[in-house]
This record gives C-alpha cells, sequence and structure tokens, in this order.
C-alpha cells in the first residue's frame, strides 16, 4: 500500500484498496481476520478512518463492537459487517476480530453486477445476522471465493481474474439478499424511481438540496418521486436528503479541524448560521456542542 493514506478534500484519512498486496495484483482480497491486520502500517484499524472499497466481515468469534457512521453494532460468532466505500468507520481497541475478511475494490466487478448485488445500497444495514441456512450458504461460498483466490497458478491471470469475478458475484448474491431481507419492510420494496433518486442524492447532496430540482432531474413529477421514496423507506424525499447532509455534517464535524462555517459550506450551506439552525433542528445539538462531545 502507498505509504500514506489519502487526505480527502474533507480532511477524513481515505485509504485505498492494497492492491499491491492482493494476490496477482487483481482487486480483491479474501483471508483471514486476525492480530495485526492494518490497511497501512502507520493507520491502526482502532483509528477512525475511512476506506475507498468494501470490506465484509464474517466472524467466527466475539462480541466485538465496531463503529460505522456513527453507530455501534455488536458482532458475534456467525455475523457479518458490510462496510461500503466512503463510510466512516472505526474497529474496537479490546475486541478481538476472528473469522474471515473479504474486501474488493470498486471497479473490479461489471456495472450489472454492483447493481444487481445492491454494492451501494447505503439505506441498508451493515450488521447482518443470518439464520442457519443462510450463514451455510455464505460460508461455503466464501470458502469456495477463497480457495479460487488462493490457487493462482492453475490458471493464466486473466481466467483466474474472470473466475473470481464469477465466484465474488455468488457470494455477493446470497449477501445482498441477506442485506435486503435484513432491512425493515418497508425497505425492502425498492423500484427504480428510488433507486436514480438515491443515487442522485449520494452524488449532488452536497449542493442540491431540493426536491423538485431532483425530481426535474430525474424527469418525474414529484408526486411520483415521493411515493416512490416512501414507499422504499417510509420518509419523504426531503427527510431523505436531510438525513444524509447531517451524516456527512457528522462526519466533518467529528474526525476533522475544519472550522464549522467550512463544514457547513461542504454540504450546501454557505451561511454558517443557516447551517447551525439546520443541524440543531436535525440533532437537537448545536454543530459545536456535537464537536465537543466527541473530542
Amino acid at each position: 500500500m502507498a505509504d500514506r493514506g489519502i487526505q480527502g478534500g474533507d480532511g477524513i484519512d481515505t485509504f485505498p484498496f492494497p492492491v499491491e498486496l492482493s494476490v496477482g495484483g487483481v482487486g480483491m482480497q479474501v483471508g483471514p481476520m486476525g492480530a495485526g491486520r492494518t490497511w497501512h502500517a502507520d493507520a491502526p484499524l482502532e483509528r477512525v478512518h475511512r476506506i475507498d472499497f468494501h470490506v465484509v466481515m464474517l466472524f467466527d468469534a466475539g462480541p466485538v463492537r465496531h463503529m460505522v457512521d456513527f453507530s455501534e453494532y455488536e458482532a458475534t460468532a456467525g455475523n457479518l459487517l458490510w462496510i461500503r466505500p466512503g463510510q466512516v468507520h472505526r474497529f474496537s481497541r479490546t475486541g478481538e476480530y476472528r473469522g474471515t475478511a473479504l474486501t474488493m475494490q470498486p471497479g473490479f466487478l461489471p456495472r450489472s453486477t454492483v447493481e444487481t448485488t445492491g454494492l451501494y445500497r447505503y439505506d441498508l444495514p451493515p450488521l447482518l445476522r443470518p439464520d442457519a441456512a443462510q450463514l451455510a450458504g455464505l460460508q461455503a461460498a466464501l470458502a469456495q471465493l477463497r480457495r479460487e483466490y488462493e490457487d493462482a497458478a492453475t490458471l493464466p491471470l486473466s481466467l483466474h481474474t474472470a473466475v473470481l469475478r464469477h465466484t465474488l458475484t455468488a457470494f455477493l448474491l446470497r449477501l445482498a439478499h441477506l442485506a435486503a431481507s435484513s432491512a425493515p419492510a418497508l425497505h425492502r420494496r425498492t423500484d427504480s424511481t428510488f433507486t436514480l433518486f438515491r443515487d442522485a442524492v449520494e452524488r449532488d447532496f452536497a449542493t442540491n438540496h431540493s426536491v423538485s430540482a431532483y425530481a426535474d432531474a430525474l424527469g418525474y413529477s414529484r408526486r411520483t418521486l415521493v411515493r416512490a421514496v416512501r414507499a422504499a423507506t417510509g420518509e419523504t424525499p426531503k427527510a431523505f436528503i436531510d438525513k444524509r447532509v447531517v451524516l456527512e455534517a457528522k462526519r466533518l464535524l467529528a474526525h476533522t479541524e475544519l472550522p464549522i462555517g467550512r463544514v457547513g459550506a461542504a454540504v450546501g450551506f454557505p451561511d454558517a448560521a443557516n447551517f447551525s439552525k439546520f443541524f440543531h433542528q436535525h440533532t437537537d445539538r448545536t454543530p459545536a456542542a456535537f464537536r465537543a462531545e466527541l473530542r
């Protein structure tokens, strides 16, 4: 891996996929979790950071507490944690991580697979608790993926990579089904309208907070967009946008030294007073109070 993580424009360290440590340089890794594992020698896993790749951890033991975007999740044997690119997270200082870790570089899988498996469904919970049958299927699929990953000598690199993509897809289809079925009932009903809206918000939330503007850009009426978002999430489109803005503001307040005015500007509020009012409305705390609680 590079000597240092990437210092993002928002000041949060973002660590890239360690492609030089992967077998054959392919865009994924799979192997055991354990003491001493890190994305980078100078970046202890218990330090808050972001990564620009996916991580799926299947636990053989526990409990382990892991923070993802300001929520603490407790994982134990048979649970999975799925952390997506851009999410702020922190490993436990005291928990003992045992099991198998899969990392995936964005772009390793084709677009159709990314859409089918919901790789960027940030609205789904990161902690997954499969039942016995689901766990057996996931364990078998992950074990097969690990065997294919470690067998770099049998096939030419191009075929080896193709086999890995297909085997990884099989595992992710099982994982995506589990993630979707683990969400509250309202979250299970999605359609292309909501998917397009969700992707547009993820891309443009820092500059666009207008429901009407999103509806116009996507070619839907405001009423159609409201129905689709409410069916998928139980929320209004405005609440969905605001939740994403608040999350990013929390990330910046907690993990950077940016002045509060600049934090507000980074999430679409050029006026610091308007940002403070918005943040207080959604969190019952001022930006300064929220930052102080975490320092």
